[in-house]
């Protein structure tokens, strides 16, 4: 895990983008949660009907980007049943299942967009759900970028203090 974190201030210290070159010393190396195991939750897949529903999320930039609702990723955390609509960009084929989240640590020790978490499909339809991935949209570094804020049905009633924190001093 703490590879991962160095690697990727490593490089987003060499890209060009997503951290403008003015703003790398004040935003890098990023902030994290401590890892934690207790953030590695079984889940399920319940896909949707279909055609997949389509769902528009409206971004940073004011714009809306349509989805497809793939199913829900339903799971137990911190003696909660949760769940967590899992999406592909419309039109698109499943590579990776898109989970845009809100918590409540979100717009104090969180980015106030909320996080993601890229999930890996599986053929069993069984998932490991690691939130000590959770990442910060692009947005949260360069006001450039156009991020889907989460829907309504992704935002969680407990704290996820786990993965990306706040970025900034």
């Amino acid at each position: 895990m703490t590879t991962a974190r160095a690697a990727k201030d490593q490089q987003f210290r060499e890209d060009k983008d997503p951290v403008p070159a003015n703003r790398k010393n004040t935003l890098l190396p990023l902030r994290y949660f401590p890892p934690d195991q207790s953030y590695i939750v079984p889940a399920q897949l319940k896909l949707a009907d279909e055609p997949r529903p389509k769902i528009s999320m409206p971004t940073s930039t004011g714009t809306q980007r349509v989805y497809q609702r793939v199913g829900m990723l339903e799971f137990t955390l911190q003696n909660q049943n949760l769940s967590l609509a899992a999406f592909v960009p419309d039109g698109e084929p499943i590579v990776d299942l898109f989970v845009p989240f809100a918590d409540m640590t979100t717009g104090d020790e969180t980015y106030p967009a909320g996080r993601y978490l890229d999930v890996h499909p599986t053929a069993t339809g069984f998932y490991s759900i690691d939130f000590n991935k959770a990442y910060n949209p692009y947005c949260a570094y360069n006001e450039t970028y156009e991020c889907p804020y989460p829907p309504a049905s992704n935002r969680l009633k407990i704290a996820i203090r786990a993965g990306e924190k706040k970025p900034g001093a």
